[in-house]
């Protein structure tokens, strides 16, 4: 029955963007039939994104959550329009696009604390319009930690083909990357992606942890710090490797198969090997939050918006991941 499924909250992304359309086309696959689907946004963005796809979805539409009755469906969208029509127009930051998005992502939230969803999975936000429309964080990543009071440990996931990436340090100079590779720093991402894996599936998950330095050497980051994390890791059971030299890593880890995630010490060293090997694939996890959140890696593609050309696996492949992850947690 639709009441004993999981709560995944969909969130329309920015509505100047590819979002509204990716979401159109999400609610006609299959998976969203084993799930209760509530999409939170305004009724016309959906409807601009059904015009875009050419996919008219029967939904059930709300205006509280407490109207929904999962007797009567699986779908439902709850409207927070509140009487606003605004046309958003395709293809440019706004601080309209931003408040919308943030008001659909807090409402999310808020339910995601009352326990009534179970994952959220959005279309792709963009930074300018969230910061436009009042973001006062660095990235949406930090608002849901605030909004979730969360305390502990959390970073960005990145996903492709179910291999999963880490990092130490995210969006910091290049300078300041060095002091920051410790090994307390280094065994943070490493527990963390280990656990996550396991929510996703994977018994045993096989970590990858890359050097610091090219080759490994010339430094002694790896001997001092990312050795004695690695060590401390299999200490408490954790399939940990390493450190790989970052410019074969990938080639390792991914490509031959040898391992199912890795941990690395800066953003691009990550970033370049996976958006080399699948960026029209890619899916961004919010990590060391309480609950599965879940996202297309790729951005708002304005370049493309309302030309229905935009590529739904990473959308599909986000959702269920966000899925299986919210099944592991609740079961």
């Amino acid at each position: 029955m639709s009441q004993n499924k999981i709560n995944i909250a969909l969130l329309l992304g920015d509505p100047s963007g590819i979002g509204p359309e990716l979401v159109s086309k999400l609610l006609n696959e299959n998976v969203t039939k084993k799930v209760n689907v509530i999409v939170i946004g305004e009724k016309n963005i959906l409807e601009s994104g059904n015009q875009i796809s050419g996919i008219n979805n029967e939904l059930n539409y709300v205006e509280n959550f407490d109207q929904i009755n999962f007797e009567n469906g699986n779908k439902f969208f709850l409207d927070i329009s509140k009487g606003k029509n605004y046309d958003y127009k395709l293809s440019e930051c706004s601080k309209e696009s931003g408040e919308s998005v943030l008001a659909a992502l807090n409402l999310a939230l808020k339910l995601a604390k009352e326990k009534k969803i179970h994952a959220i999975n959005f279309g792709p936000f963009n930074k300018t319009s969230l910061k436009l429309g009042g973001n006062k964080h660095s990235d949406e990543l930090h608002l849901m930690a605030e909004s979730l009071n969360v305390k502990n440990f959390f970073c960005e996931f990145n996903v492709i083909d179910n291999f999963w990436t880490a990092r130490v340090t995210s969006h910091i100079p290049i300078r300041e990357v060095a002091d920051q590779i410790k090994k307390e720093n280094i065994i943070r991402p490493i527990k963390l992606i280990n656990e996550a894996m396991k929510l996703n599936g994977i018994k045993q998950p096989r970590v990858a942890v890359q050097a610091l330095n090219p080759h490994g050497e010339f430094g002694t980051e790896e001997k001092d710090e990312i050795l004695p994390a690695i060590e401390e890791a299999k200490k408490i059971g954790i399939n940990a490797d390493g450190p790989l030299p970052c410019d074969t890593s990938f080639i390792t880890a991914y490509k031959n198969k040898n391992y199912d995630c890795i941990v690395g010490m800066y953003h691009d060293a990550l970033q370049s090997g996976l958006k080399a090997f699948g960026f029209d694939r890619g899916v961004t996890v919010q990590g060391g939050l309480p609950l599965p959140i879940t996202t297309p890696a790729h951005g708002t593609a304005f370049d493309i918006a309302g030309q229905n050309k935009a590529n739904l696996e990473p959308t599909l492949n986000s959702f269920k991941i966000a899925l299986t992850m919210a099944e592991n947690i609740n079961n």
